[in-house]
């Protein structure tokens, strides 16, 4: 190579250092939905029906049409789910649903189940 003679390739500018090289971003890590559970009432021989609408219709917003065919639900088969939530929010509802029945009370369980729909 003769001296003076500069070598082919793109020229040399210090103030674009490094922008031919490629940028990696990080790998985002895969994200999956929290799994859920289900707030499910249990039947009792003692609790009325009438208190049982009251708790869904308070503490799950359900309409008196859904909240009675939860209590009927409850009342034929022995337990009826309430709602499907992530485990914070299943457990404060079951928590507060207790409470309630035990200030009112009514020996009314609520439970909290895993559930099937973690989709």
């Amino acid at each position: 190579m003769l001296s003076g003679t500069k070598q082919s390739g793109p020229p040399e500018n210090p103030d674009r250092e490094g922008e031919g090289d490629l940028a990696v971003a990080p790998a985002k890590p895969a994200l999956k939905r929290p799994p859920l559970f289900q707030v499910v009432l249990l039947n009792d021989d003692y609790t009325p029906m009438e208190f049982v609408v009251e708790i869904l219709e308070t503490f799950f917003n359900m309409n008196r049409e859904k909240a009675t065919q939860v209590m009927l639900m409850v009342h034929t088969k022995g337990k009826g789910v309430c709602g499907i939530y992530p485990r914070d929010i299943a457990e404060t509802k079951c928590t507060q649903v207790n409470a309630h029945a035990r200030d009112s009370g009514h020996p009314l369980l609520c439970e909290v189940e895993p559930s099937g729909d973690d989709d």
